[in-house]
């Protein structure tokens, strides 16, 4: 399913090629309005996944549906690699693409960012009674397998043990997206890994609605982005 939402994608940017995309900026509202969302959304759990049969669920799903209901719009998902929905976007193939995407993220002559959202922080955290010294010099550390955190953390001089979920249960400091450290019954402990500002990406020169995205978005709370990732990181949490 998503290698076929793939190709749809690729042959829409084709065919905008072919029959010439309207190049006058200014419309995107208008047809989203009533209309159909177009959404491109690059998998990055706990923000988006993307199902085997093509659903598409996570904090930011959750939100996208909910902007489309205040315009009465019908969203259409479309997976893929962020380089090949950037692309899309650029064309207005796509009117928006969505993904945990950080601000810094290389696609500024592809698509308009946002204005940061929401911001998100990756620390040290550990259960009750778990020591954890200001100093992480040869400190044994659970990190999530194939994050940008193990490196972080090597630098320190931590010993990086790799896991493939953290779950609050390890007996050793773990690192955790700041959201999840309540959850999971967690204590920070003052090691701070950095934060990503968060945005999507709309079509470049739709300032109507980019404006109305930006609305939307700088309408929410840090707590509520909070919960919906807390709650999206559940166990048979749908969309």
């Amino acid at each position: 399913m998503r290698r076929l939402v793939a190709v749809l994608v690729a042959l829409l940017l084709l065919a905008t090629g072919c029959r010439g995309w309207p190049a006058d900026a200014g419309d995107t509202l208008a047809h989203v309005r009533d209309g159909v969302l177009r959404v491109g959304v690059t998998e990055n759990p706990p923000w988006t996944t993307v199902a085997d049969d093509g659903v598409v669920a996570g904090a930011e799903a959750r939100l996208v549906r909910r902007l489309a209901g205040r315009l009465g719009a019908r969203v259409e998902w479309y997976p893929g690699s962020e380089s090949t929905l950037m692309a899309a976007v650029k064309d207005r193939v796509l009117d928006l693409v969505i993904g945990g995407l950080d601000a810094k993220a290389p696609w500024t002559e592809s698509a308009s960012f946002t204005r940061p959202y929401v911001t998100t922080r990756t620390v040290v955290a550990a259960r009750p009674g778990v020591e954890v010294p200001d100093d992480l010099d040869d400190v044994r550390v659970a990190v999530p397998a194939g994050t940008a955190e193990v490196a972080a953390l090597a630098g320190e001089g931590a010993v990086v043990v790799p896991v493939p979920e953290v779950t609050g249960a390890e007996t050793i400091p773990v690192v955790v997206g700041e959201w999840r450290v309540a959850a999971l019954g967690l204590d920070e402990s003052g090691h701070d890994l950095g934060g990503q500002d968060h945005v999507w990406a709309v079509p470049p020169g739709e300032n109507g609605w980019q404006v109305e995205v930006e609305r939307f978005l700088l309408g929410l709370s840090h707590a509520e982005v909070t919960r919906l990732l807390v709650e999206a990181e559940r166990p048979g949490a749908g969309s």
